[in-house]
Order: C-alpha cells, then structure tokens, then sequence
C-alpha cells in the first residue's frame, strides 16, 4: 500500500499508530512464537541440566517454526528475529559454559532499547514518532505539530516502561543469582514478562490513542 492510499485509510495520528504498532508486535502468534523456544530452553535445562542438549532443542524449535511460516508463506520476520536472538544466546552460553548466559543478550537488549527511547524522549525525536512518518512518507513531518510529539513521547514512555522492568528484575538475577535457581528463574522471568507486558504496553497505549483524535497532517497556521 502506498503512503498516500494509507493516509486515506488513517486519518488521525491515533488510527495509524493502532496500525503500525499492531504490525510491530507480530500479532499474538508472533508473540507466542518468540516464547516457544526460551521455554523449552528453560525446561530442558531444568530436567537435564545439559546445555548442548537445551541449546539444540531451543534452536531446533526456532527453526521449526521458521519452516511452518515459509510453508504457509506468512511473514517469518518475527519468528527470525527471535532466531538470532536465540542464536546470539546460544553462542554466549556455549562459550561461557555458564546456562544464564543464554538469557544475558535478551538483558542488554532490553536496556539498549530502553536507553535508546529514553534518549529520543529527552532529544523530543519519540521512536513512536517515526511510526507516523512511516504512514506520510516524511519521515519528519510530524515534528511540525507540538501535539503529536507530544502524543508520542507519552507513547514512547509506554513502550519503555516493559524494558526498564525486564532489566530491573532479570539483571540483578543475572549477577547474583547462581546454579540452576538463576537458569529457572531468568527462564521463568522472560517468559512472564514477554508478551504478557508487551499486551499489558500495548493496551495502555491503545487506551491513550483511543480518548483523542489527532488530525494527521498539521493545520497551517492562519
């Protein structure tokens, strides 16, 4: 779709960031399939204690249902960002010989991510913004209207909020934790607090679009 049919079908500022963020997330499938494998990572370790063994199976689910998404010719981009996210997991664990390393790549992540936003909220550039620039076709036009940057700067602050939680609970697990206790614990954590805090940021953030009717080109002064 081209920008200018996508402007006609989102009018406000509100419609097409419901949009884009609704593509962002993959959907509840591609949450689900980003949890798939950590899962089964974290159970393994649990009843085997054998790293090679929760690798190969970690890595053996990712690439399965990449296969099922090529098969069904659906978009695999979800399913291989969890691949290498997986994979860059799998190279820390495996030459650390340390399990809890699979889950420190997901950890810094997280706090990059988080740093990132932070800084785009202090510099008035919110990520979010750029979700608007993607329907226009100017990726900045929509720094023009005060209103909109500061509709997505609280939309920014939203998509933070599950980041900074995430490196405030599993990082100090990280770095104390020891021994299967802190491989149980990070698996259970990243799991639980996955796609279960991105619906929780993603509700709020719809409920916050849902109560306004931003215009999505900004009115000329007189």
């Amino acid at each position: 779709m081209s920008a200018e049919a996508e402007e006609v079908a989102h009018d406000t500022v509100e419609a097409a960031v419901r949009a884009q963020l609704a593509k962002a997330f993959g959907g509840m499938r591609g949450i689900i399939e980003a949890a798939i494998p950590t899962a089964a990572f974290t159970l393994s370790w649990i009843t085997t204690e054998e790293l090679k063994l929760s690798l190969v199976i970690s890595i053996s689910l990712a690439v399965a249902l990449l296969v099922v998404r090529l098969v069904q010719r659906s978009t695999p981009q979800f399913v291989i960002n969890s691949l290498i996210g997986i994979a860059i997991g799998a190279f820390f664990a495996s030459r650390t010989g340390d399990a809890k390393d699979y889950f420190l790549p997901g950890i810094l992540w997280n706090g990059a991510y988080a740093v990132a936003m932070l800084l785009s909220i202090v510099t008035r550039w919110p990520v979010v913004g750029f979700l608007i620039g993607s329907v226009t076709g100017d990726p900045t036009g929509w720094r023009k209207d005060p209103g909109i940057v500061r509709l997505c700067i609280r939309l920014t602050w939203l998509l933070m909020l599950p980041c900074v939680v995430r490196v405030a609970v599993q990082l100090p697990v990280y770095l104390f934790g020891g021994g299967d206790q802190a491989v149980a614990a990070l698996g259970v954590a990243k799991i639980a607090m996955g796609w279960p805090l991105q619906i929780a940021a993603l509700a709020a953030m719809v409920w916050v679009l849902g109560r306004g009717r931003t215009p999505i080109k900004p009115v000329a002064p007189a």
